[in-house]
């Protein structure tokens, strides 16, 4: 019973979040990017264009892109993750298109000052965003492309990936719409929104350490492997009180793979033990390479 009521709790702050997240990230897009005509990076982005050129509602040609998506998603990756991405995109587009129409209905725009504008684009937009992933979900759209390629390619991390594919739909919109000035306002204001969300989920640093006592060691293991970009290593370990063997896996991964891949872990053993420390250089395969 006593479970029960704490998952019911752990649903309804997860809910407010992504509602809460999804209306900074709308009042983002409302509010300055499409009055001052910026380019968007991301799904949102190719639905910024798509909407500039037709008319068609941001949010639900969003929607729309990303539900191909979330097949691929089910047939290549999985189910488990696909449930809470498709609700969190549904709340996304609802709040993109509930904030243009009260944007049109009492004519709120931001457009008096650029820079200030990309500024407090990127803070909304990161801090928006930061709120969604600080429960280990995702909007979709990028971030599912990254993840399916990753599938295929190994080598090729998921952040590579999206960053290619964002940079992709900005410079789509600076060809159609021949403005390179907003896609260089879109550039900042991504660069900002990044920035805003590593300082809200993890702080400063350049990487993180996780070591992961369990004792389900084998299967810890494969579920990071097979979710995750990231290699593990399994060193046999005692707990010197109690006596019993154990497992004490090591991970090293960018910070904002961090909190996705201790929801892996307390999903398979709610009891592990976990250490994340700062790993402020990394060398090896998918980190830098120049020792």
């Amino acid at each position: 019973m006593k479970k029960s009521k704490n998952e019911a709790v752990n649903l309804l702050k997860e809910n407010g979040l992504w509602i809460l997240g999804s209306l900074l990230y709308a009042i983002a897009v409302n509010v300055i990017v499409l009055p001052n005509n910026f380019a968007q990076s991301g799904m949102t982005g190719a639905s910024v264009i798509i909407h500039n050129l037709t008319n068609l509602p941001v949010g639900a040609v969003g929607f729309a892109l990303n539900v191909p998506l979330l097949i691929l998603m089910w047939i290549f990756i999985g189910r488990t993750s696909v449930a809470k991405t498709l609700w969190v995109s549904v709340i996304l587009s609802l709040c993109l298109d509930g904030v243009a129409w009260a944007c049109d209905k009492f004519n709120i725009s931001y457009t008096e000052d650029k820079i200030v504008a990309v500024l407090l684009c990127g803070a909304l937009q990161g801090f928006g965003l930061g709120l969604i992933m600080t429960t280990g979900a995702t909007s979709g759209g990028t971030d599912i492309i990254g993840m399916l390629f990753h599938k295929k390619w190994r080598h090729i991390s998921v952040g590579t990936i999206v960053m290619i594919a964002d940079f992709t739909v900005v410079v789509a919109y600076i060809v159609v719409f021949r403005s390179l000035e907003a896609g260089l306002y879109a550039i900042i204001f991504a660069f900002v929104s990044s920035r805003v969300i590593d300082y809200l989920l993890y702080g400063m640093g350049n990487g993180k350490c996780l070591m992961i006592f369990t004792s389900k060691g084998e299967e810890v293991s494969k579920a990071m492997i097979s979710n995750s970009p990231r290699g593990v290593s399994i060193i046999p370990a005692k707990g010197a009180y109690s006596g019993e063997a154990n497992n004490m896996l090591i991970c090293v991964a960018r910070k904002n793979e961090i909190r996705r891949l201790v929801k892996i872990v307390k999903a398979i053993d709610p009891k592990t033990f976990i250490i994340v420390s700062e790993a402020n250089e990394i060398l090896g395969n998918g980190f830098n390479t120049d020792f």
